[in-house]
This record gives C-alpha cells, sequence and structure tokens, in this order.
C-alpha cells in the first residue's frame, strides 16, 4: 500500500509509542506499593463496578481494598496521569457512557464527576492523548470513535469529535457485518489516533488536532470537513490492512515505533507490520497466538510488549493461556516460545507491572487475577501462588502517580 512520501515522512516522524498505560515508564529500585484499580462486567455477576487493590511490587501480590466506585458495567478504565482523576467507559448498549471520578490514592475510592453519553454503543476501550487534555472511547457495536475534553476541574466535556469507522468489511458474516471499533490510542508525537477496527480487517489512522481534539480521516479532503465541530463525512481513511477475517481487537508497537503488532480476535493470531522508507506498516509476518495441534473455539484478547522490548504477550480466550513471544531484535518479527495457562478461564486481559517483574492474568469467567513472575532471561512465565477475587474481572490499571 504506497502513500505520498511527504505523509510517510510525517508518520515516521511521529513513531507511534501509544499503550498510554505507560508499562514502562516507572521502574521502582525499592520496594513500593501501587494503587490498582480493576474494571469488572456488572450485568449477570455479582460486581457492583470498579474494585482497588494495593499492588506489592517486590512479590506482585494484591490486596484488595474493596469497591472503588458503583457503576455498571465499566469494562475499561483509564488512571490521569497526574493521579487525581479515573475514567471509564460503561459498556451498557444503547444507554453506554463515559464516567469521570475522583480518585483517592490513599483509600482507592472514586467519587463521580459527570457522566456523558457514549455517543454509541458498547465503548470497550478508553485512553488518553499525550497532554492529558482528552479521552479517547471506542465503540464497538456501533463501530465508532469519539473524543471529549478533561475540563479543569477532572469533569468531560461536550464531545469534540466523533466519527464512525468506515471501508470494506471482512467475510465473517457473524463478527463482521458491520464496523467494529475495539481500541484507539495517540501517536508518540500526538499527531494521529490509531483505530484497531475488528469489522473492517483495518487499523485506521485519523489525524489528531490536539488543539481541538478533533479527528480526520489522514486522505480526507477539506471538502470532506464538516461545519459541525468534529462532523467528518470520511472517505476510507488510511490504514494498514489486515488478512480477511482476521478480527483485529488491539495493538502493540515497538519501543522505537517502527513496529506495529495487530492482535486478531477471530483467528488467533499476531500480524508484524513493519515502518520504512518504502511503504508504510507493510505486513512482515503473521504468527498464531495457539500452541500446534489446538482445535476448537478461542478469541485472542489483549497484546502487550515488556518494557524492554524483548518479548510480546498475547492472551487466548478458550485455550486460556498468555502466549510468550520473542522479539526478534531489529527485524520484530516473532517467535512462539511458550503458551501458559492463566489459570483460570476467559482471559480477555492482562496487565505487566511498572517494573516489568510480573504479569497479572484476569480471568473474567473464573473471577480471579493471578499473578505471574516474569523471567528476566528468558520472558517466560511462571505463577507465583498469588490469586485474587473479584467479580468478572476485564481491565486492571496502575496508579503510576504515586
Amino acid at each position: 500500500m504506497k502513500i505520498p512520501r511527504r505523509i510517510l515522512a510525517i508518520l515516521i516522524l511521529a513513531a507511534p509509542v501509544v499503550l498510554f498505560s505507560l508499562a514502562g515508564a516507572a521502574r521502582p529500585a525499592s520496594p513500593h506499593s501501587y494503587l490498582v484499580l480493576v474494571g469488572t462486567y456488572t450485568h449477570k455477576t455479582a460486581s457492583k463496578g470498579i474494585y482497588a487493590f494495593s499492588y506489592d511490587t517486590e512479590t506482585g501480590k494484591l490486596t484488595p481494598k474493596g469497591v472503588a466506585a458503583e457503576t455498571p458495567d465499566p469494562s475499561f478504565v483509564a488512571i490521569h496521569p497526574n493521579g487525581k482523576y479515573a475514567y471509564a467507559v460503561n459498556e451498557t448498549a444503547k444507554q453506554s457512557a463515559v464516567s469521570a471520578f475522583t480518585l483517592d490514592a490513599q483509600t482507592g475510592k472514586l467519587t463521580l464527576l459527570n457522566q456523558l453519553a457514549a455517543l454509541g454503543e458498547d465503548p470497550c476501550y478508553i485512553s488518553f492523548d499525550k497532554t492529558g487534555k482528552f479521552v479517547l472511547i471506542a465503540n464497538y457495536t456501533s463501530g465508532n470513535v469519539a473524543v471529549f475534553p478533561i475540563l479543569p476541574d477532572g469533569k468531560l466535556g461536550e464531545h469534540t469529535a466523533v466519527l464512525t469507522d468506515t471501508g470494506t468489511l471482512g467475510p465473517n458474516k457473524d463478527r463482521q457485518e458491520g464496523p467494529h471499533a475495539h481500541w484507539i490510542e495517540l501517536s508518540a508525537g500526538n499527531r494521529y489516533a490509531y483505530v484497531a477496527d475488528l469489522g473492517l480487517d483495518r487499523v485506521l489512522i485519523y489525524k489528531f488536532d490536539a488543539t481541538k481534539g478533533t479527528l480526520i480521516p489522514l486522505d480526507a479532503s477539506p471538502s470532506t470537513v464538516s461545519a459541525t465541530a468534529g462532523s467528518v463525512k470520511p472517505k476510507d481513511a488510511f490504514s494498514a490492512t489486515l488478512s480477511p477475517g482476521t478480527g483485529p481487537r488491539h495493538v502493540a508497537f515497538s519501543s522505537n515505533g517502527n513496529f506495529m503488532y495487530v492482535l486478531g480476535e477471530v483467528k488467533s493470531t499476531v500480524t508484524v507490520f513493519a515502518n520504512d522508507a518504502n511503504e508504510s506498516y507493510r505486513s512482515i509476518q503473521t504468527i498464531s497466538t495457539l500452541p500446534a495441534g489446538f482445535s476448537g473455539r478461542n478469541d485472542t484478547a489483549e497484546i502487550a510488549m515488556h518494557p524492554n522490548g524483548k518479548w510480546l504477550y498475547a492472551s487466548n480466550r478458550g485455550n486460556d493461556s498468555i502466549a510468550v513471544f520473542d522479539v526478534e531484535a531489529g527485524k520484530g518479527t516473532l517467535r512462539l516460545v511458550a503458551d501458559v495457562p492463566t489459570g483460570g478461564k476467559e482471559p480477555r486481559h492482562f496487565a505487566i507491572d511498572p517494573a516489568g517483574k510480573y504479569l497479572l492474568a484476569e480471568n473474567q469467567n473464573s473471577d480471579t487475577i493471578v499473578t505471574f513472575r516474569i523471567d528476566a532471561a528468558s520472558g517466560k512465565l511462571t505463577p507465583t501462588g498469588d490469586v485474587a477475587q473479584v467479580p468478572a474481572p476485564v481491565c486492571l490499571v496502575f496508579d503510576l502517580a504515586h
């Protein structure tokens, strides 16, 4: 997929080191305790909303602090870099919302500031721009993304952008009957938004205006932009395109932005894209997340790069495991080296601790969070024996500000 050299140069200069979780930003040199928030599904479960834990960096152990906030189906949670506020999407079909809270770092308690309509159905991801002035959400069922400003008091203001993903649908009639935005993050330079759309088999790239909070498809002409703030009638946006039926869900990047790793939920694969001087995001490898000989239903869920850039991890639901990949230095390609059972069912999400010492896997259907020690030489995982109980966990985030 050739693109103009001018656009290519901009993309390379704004190499996307996304994943605003900042997993590798803080590396505690001494024993430390982090506040952790866990998002859950509340429908048809005993969960009440968002739960708080204390995390020990030496042992990887989680100690419960109780319910942080009662709120419906907070399927993805994000803590603001200043540590004062937290934000969550409420994945509740046509009543879906995005919520803003104040955060008490000592108790882990959240106090609702305000809640706005998500402008779409079933939001499943939330992130910040690099200035911390906007939140971006992906609405799965409606296949659109939206941007909301963060006001000085932490509340969410009226949206500055809402944009529906467009393009050719994938061939899976059950899963790809329409666009399904599943993940959105900003590039390191804060100039581009990347959107994984499961229905379109694409990672779409939109231009982001960090002053206005607007989104515009990268190849859109000025005539496509409406006078309404943030409203666009998009053509097919520039994208990285995956094999038909892959169903991209989440994305990870190499630390230098030269490689993009796209997790395919439907086909249980990771597709590696290289950003080079001739083509932007050229597919160089597709590799299964499953062990040889596996048969049966499987849906991948989460993908993350270790802070040292040597290992990549992906979760399997069905096989109920974490796939461990070696990353070949310089080439960015992957080699599956282990497939580790998570000790539960349906690991929808996992998180690597800030020091890169432990991986915490959330087993949605087992109501557990299982801690694994990451081997410093190989990246392989060994369970520590620590298992935290929480109803239907589906997202875990560290408070890195305290």
